[in-house]
């Protein structure tokens, strides 16, 4: 039985002695005639099927790319992670950002910028739509930042109902300085991928040489891309954006490879 055929009876059916004398004296009428009824059914069975299981393979998949950032960093890396994945067919990213946890006089006090108009909020309970997600986030102290550390915790009944199992999800992450927590953060945000049973999609060294570059300051890491932010004035070098994008191709083919398995 092929995948999405169906049960095909089979053409193969041994005559009964009673019917035996008459298949003989008609086999050379029957080498010339046409496809028989009962095989022409099938086949039209076969064709009505295939199209189904064609749109299931070519249905555009989607990747959601969550972040949270508050000077632009992250955004930055959102991006150019997006260019990634939109670069490999089949696969569509779509840009969200985490609700904003501090209030406007602390925000101005920061002198933090505003929200860009043109990426929506997302609820948690939109990520059931998404065949895989990448999380980014700046670190505070190690740990993800308390504005998506908030918007996993309003994620419970995602958890309770086990919504997520099995769906595909990376990290990358912003520091502001070189033992900040590239790997560190990354590393303490795998605990919430674990209760909601997804599958934590490291890139390894899949970056090639970029990844052993030691001539100049790059963040990122086996876990993800990275960025370092610095006092918020240093912008994403083209090597730290490389590696966004790459991480946004790598994870569209990973999903991309799940689902049509």
């Amino acid at each position: 039985m092929g995948k999405g055929g169906g049960c095909v009876p089979s053409k193969k059916r041994q005559p009964s002695s009673a019917e035996g004398s008459a298949t003989a004296t008609a086999t050379t009428a029957t080498n010339n005639a046409p496809i028989e009824a009962d095989e022409e059914t099938h086949e039209t069975a076969r064709v009505a099927v295939n199209p189904t299981n064609a749109q299931s393979v070519t249905a555009t998949l989607k990747i959601f790319i969550v972040y949270y950032s508050m000077y632009g960093h992250v955004e930055k890396l959102a991006k150019r992670m997006k260019k990634g994945v939109d670069g490999v067919e089949g696969v569509e990213a779509v840009l969200y950002r985490v609700p904003e946890t501090l209030p406007a006089d602390v925000l101005d006090h920061m002198k933090v910028p505003s929200k860009n108009p043109e990426v929506p909020e997302i609820k948690a309970a939109e990520l059931a739509q998404a065949d895989g997600v990448l999380f980014g986030f700046p670190t505070r102290f190690g740990c993800m930042a308390a504005q998506m550390k908030a918007f996993f915790d309003s994620s419970g009944q995602l958890w309770k109902e086990q919504t997520l199992a099995g769906k595909p999800a990376g990290f990358f992450v912003s520091t502001g300085t070189q033992g900040g927590g590239q790997e560190a953060t990354a590393w303490t945000a795998i605990t919430q991928l674990a209760h909601h049973g997804m599958l934590f999609v490291p890139i390894g060294y899949t970056f090639g040489a970029g990844m052993f570059k030691m001539d100049s300051i790059r963040g990122g890491s086996p876990y993800g891309a990275g960025v370092y932010a610095g006092d918020g004035t240093r912008e994403p070098t083209e090597t730290e954006l490389g590696l966004a994008e790459h991480q946004g191709k790598y994870m569209a083919g990973v999903v991309k490879r799940l689902c049509q398995a």
